[in-house]
């Protein structure tokens, strides 16, 4: 009689690196919790990673679309400072509201991934030009729209940046007042983001296509993928995620500055790779990224917590955490490799 035993599947290369992530967060935050104490055990802390880091969420999780691909934009902190600056100037000099900015971020947005989208894609230039290009000229007009930092008083976004989530049952007891726990409107939409684009990515033949084309390109075009066109629209949906990760930071910050969100682009490759996702495409997860952006704020608040406040040290600490995460992913596929070789063997 045949076996009719079943046999464990291994868990996917993406699964395996997201179990990673998760765990190693999940031990981060608990060590920080036992060790230093004081504000970890404060349950706003753990909010206000993502209240503070909602945008870079949203940014995150695009670059993770892109490089599940194979592919790279470093122009999504440049896309952010032009939102911003073009929303706040918008509002204050022709009395546009919110709407109108929710408009210019995903204008803006829409506009730049399809031209650096259809330059990669169809013009076969290389992702880091084009995007290095994007950044250039992104920041470049962020400076022509206006060179001083603008605020926006229009009272009915202020209303909103203003406007908090709070957490029910969740919060602290301070001098014998409750104070509970809040998000901004901001971490909702990073939320929501993180959740459409998993279903996307697990059920839907648009994310079976972007693993297929960052696996192995000329085997997804033998089984009829269309790859350009699916490495086209992996960069309008991110040029479409960085419209809304400038909607979200502007709701966090309320002004416009030429400097905003300098360093996300790196932030957010970084998050990626944290999260699990291989700069050589075909394995990615956003829940992971979401994780990988937790974890890397995270280790910056311990570094400030152990007495480390100069900015250098966040750099070496961020530095030190990613190269660890790209030897063990390099390390454990090298092994996950040669294991399920042996057993094909």
């Amino acid at each position: 009689m045949a076996d009719t035993k079943k046999i464990k599947q291994p868990l996917s290369n993406t699964a395996l690196l997201l179990t990673i992530t998760v765990c190693t967060f999940v031990g981060m935050y608990l060590l920080a919790m036992i060790i230093w104490g004081g504000g970890f055990l404060n349950p706003q802390q753990f909010f206000n990673l993502f209240n503070n880091n909602a945008y870079l969420i949203v940014i995150a999780c695009g670059l993770t679309i892109v490089m599940i691909t194979g592919g790279i934009d470093i122009s999504v902190g440049g896309t952010i400072a032009l939102i911003t600056m073009s929303a706040v100037v918008f509002m204050e000099e022709h009395g546009g509201g919110i709407f109108s900015s929710i408009l210019i971020a995903l204008g803006i947005g829409l506009a730049i991934g399809l031209v650096q989208g259809y330059l990669i894609s169809y013009l076969k230039i290389q992702p880091f030009i084009v995007t290095l290009a994007g950044m250039f000229f992104t920041r470049g007009m962020t400076t022509i729209v206006s060179k001083a930092p603008r605020t926006a008083t229009n009272a009915a976004f202020v209303a909103l940046k203003d406007h908090y989530i709070h957490i029910p049952f969740i919060g602290i007891n301070k001098n014998g007042n409750w104070i509970p726990s809040y998000i901004e409107v901001g971490v909702v939409i990073a939320i929501l983001v993180v959740l459409a684009l998993w279903a996307t990515l697990k059920w839907t033949r648009f994310g079976r296509n972007l693993y297929a084309v960052g696996g192995n390109s000329e085997s997804a075009l033998m089984l009829g993928i269309n790859v350009q066109r699916t490495t086209f629209f992996a960069y309008v949906l991110c040029g479409l995620l960085a419209g809304i990760g400038g909607f979200v930071y502007l709701t966090h910050t309320g002004a416009g500055n030429a400097s905003n969100a300098s360093g996300a682009e790196m932030q957010a490759i970084a998050s990626s790779i944290i999260g699990g996702t291989l700069l050589s495409g075909g394995v990615g997860s956003v829940i992971g990224t979401l994780f990988g952006v937790l974890s890397l704020k995270t280790i910056n608040i311990i570094v400030v917590a152990s007495g480390l406040r100069e900015p250098y040290w966040q750099s070496i600490t961020t530095g030190l955490m990613l190269a660890f995460f790209i030897v063990l992913q390099s390390v454990i596929l090298s092994q996950r490799k040669k294991k399920l070789g042996n057993i094909a063997g």
